[in-house]
């Protein structure tokens, strides 16, 4: 799978979890703070909730790499944290968890 694929691939679907995000009425309109968004902690854990941090972190920085065609991660292993972050939410957690699961898969893939 040549490098392009992939960058379309993950803009397909990072464009189907913006979509699910709202959908799910789980997109926002108004940003976190800056002080929040420089959480240091893995996935900002300790200020966004899981759906914000794939808002407003995760998703501008994929749609980035994807605009400037810039390498992407090897590995990916995401879903682990969309199911502990997202488990509340039942079935349409397991519809976003089901997505994040397949940005993984496709960012893992296309470097093997």
């Amino acid at each position: 799978m040549s490098g392009e694929g992939t960058h379309q691939q993950l803009s397909r679907l990072l464009a189907k979890l913006v979509a699910e995000l709202q959908h799910q009425q789980l997109w926002q309109a108004e940003s976190p703070s800056a002080q929040a968004l420089a959480s240091t902690e893995p996935f900002c854990v300790d200020t966004l909730s899981f759906s914000q941090w794939l808002q407003w972190v995760m998703i501008p920085r994929f749609e980035q790499m994807v605009a400037a065609e810039m390498p992407l991660p090897p590995r990916c292993e995401i879903q682990p944290m969309a199911e502990e972050g997202l488990k509340d939410l039942g079935a349409a957690g397991r519809k976003l968890i089901a997505l994040v699961g397949e940005i993984d898969r496709t960012l893992t893939v296309a470097h093997h």
